[in-house]
């Protein structure tokens, strides 16, 4: 019996990097947060940070942070280089994406051929690369704001680039919940990005 791959070893290994570099950015960058909050009112329990204190933070999220841009950019170049980017993830056309979201908010939408993603999965993925280069974009402009006056400039100045960058690390982590609780939902999709089919 042949089996075809699904997910090709570049993908999957991407992916899981993807997901390590975002668990140490975020739960360390969170140990940054505390240290000056964006929003008064919002801390995050030491428990679920990383780095115990600013400095330790600071040394993680430096370090992964190279992990982290040069594996989006070779997804990135490898999905357009491929010619994956056009076929799996796109076209998203409105009418297919309000009929799978509509599918999926009456858990109808199947699931059963995990070599095809349905409008919804496009639009996340689609989404979430787009969120990830912004994370990087603001996160350069408040690392080196003197050295990059352009960027600083078209995120409205070091202030907005820190809302900037949180709100979009906000969307990161939502993105990471409903990952996983979609992969809860369909385990075999698991299995698929460990073997790859």
């Amino acid at each position: 019996m042949s089996y075809t791959t699904i997910q090709p070893a570049w993908v999957r290994i991407a992916h899981w990097v993807n997901a390590l570099a975002v668990v140490l950015m975020v739960t360390s960058g969170w140990q940054i947060y505390d240290a000056s909050p964006v929003f008064p009112g919002l801390r995050f329990p030491s428990a679920i940070t990383l780095g115990g204190w600013l400095g330790g933070a600071l040394q993680w999220h430096f370090a992964v942070m190279w992990m982290l841009v040069a594996n989006f950019l070779l997804y990135v170049g490898l999905n357009i280089a491929s010619g994956r980017l056009r076929t799996k993830l796109l076209p998203v056309s409105f009418r297919s994406l309000a009929t799978d979201l509509a599918a999926a908010l009456r858990g109808k939408l199947g699931h059963d051929d995990l070599t095809r993603y349905n409008a919804v999965q496009k639009l996340a993925y689609l989404v979430v690369i787009a969120d990830i280069a912004l994370v990087i974009v603001s996160g350069l402009t408040i690392w080196k704001p003197v050295q990059f006056p352009l960027l600083r400039t078209l995120m409205g100045g070091y202030d907005n680039a820190r809302v900037v960058h949180f709100v979009a690390m906000g969307v990161l982590v939502a993105f990471f919940v409903v990952h996983v609780a979609m992969v809860a939902l369909v385990p075999r999709s698991l299995i698929v990005m460990i073997r790859g089919r």
